[in-house]
């Protein structure tokens, strides 16, 4: 698919671990980079959206971090839709030596957990669970070679700089106060696929030597199904379901962020 998270039956595999045990990054006078997919673009908040197809939202966390902490430069080069192939044949060419900050979000759309989504919404709990497991296989066997391949060309491209890794929340509070929509057995699978990516996720960043935010922690008790959601459901536009609202940006992805950036 071309888009994948902008699709109306979208995961944006959850993922990623560790709020940061580092030392913060030096937020004055950042040369500040932001890469990634549409959980970085800020597709979800409802726009207005600035950057043509790639929907780059002010309500997005690197647009509020740069807001807030008013970085030397700051270029915003995430993309709804974006896989880490096209990390590599275009959003890397934003980086240079003197970027000293980077941030990004990738993976959930390589994983092609669209159609795990779709598979789960049409079908019955036991398909469901194995074409998660098929979508698991891929996570662990497949993606991280592909990671690896984005690191390192931003580790190319900007020696000096502190990069950031963010990842995807847990779709789905389980039990959670939905009446309608996928059992909870659907849901489980799904947010087990999202801890898979995590963990790869976790591990690869970890051998760049990069920083790994656990968005996981920070989004308890405000998934799909919980009564403070963070995360849109099923919604008009359909390209905005399944991802954050502006509360997920600015209460989510922001705090974190900030967490390790100070």
């Amino acid at each position: 698919m071309k888009r994948p998270f902008r699709t109306l039956l979208c995961l944006a595999a959850t993922a990623v671990g560790l709020v940061a045990v580092s030392a913060p990054a030096n937020a004055a006078g950042a040369n500040y980079v932001a890469l990634g997919d549409s959980y970085s673009s800020g597709v979800g908040t409802g726009g207005p959206y600035s950057g043509g197809s790639c929907d780059r939202s002010a309500s997005a966390y690197p647009q509020l971090w740069a807001n807030s902490h008013s970085p030397s430069s700051f270029t915003f080069a995430a993309c709804s839709g974006a896989r880490t192939g096209d990390v590599l044949s275009g959003q890397v060419g934003s980086l240079n030596a003197g970027t000293t900050l980077v941030t990004i979000s990738i993976g959930g759309n390589d994983a092609g957990f669209v159609d795990v989504i779709t598979t789960c919404t049409l079908n019955d709990d036991q398909t469901c669970i194995n074409r998660v497991n098929q979508g698991k296989a891929f996570v662990n066997n497949e993606l991280p070679a592909k990671l690896d391949s984005v690191y390192a060309a931003i580790k190319q491209r900007s020696p000096s700089a502190r990069v950031i890794v963010l990842g995807y929340p847990h779709f789905y509070k389980v039990p959670g106060n939905c009446i309608l929509g996928l059992s909870d057995t659907k849901r489980s699978a799904i947010n087990s696929g999202a801890d898979a990516l995590a963990s790869v996720t976790s591990a690869r960043a970890a051998a760049a030597g990069f920083t790994f935010v656990d968005i996981r922690t920070i989004w308890t008790n405000h998934e799909i199904c919980s009564s403070d959601r963070w995360l849109n459901s099923l919604t008009w536009p359909v390209g905005e379901s399944y991802h954050p609202t502006k509360d997920g940006q600015a209460k989510g992805y922001l705090v974190a962020l900030n967490r390790v950036t100070g």
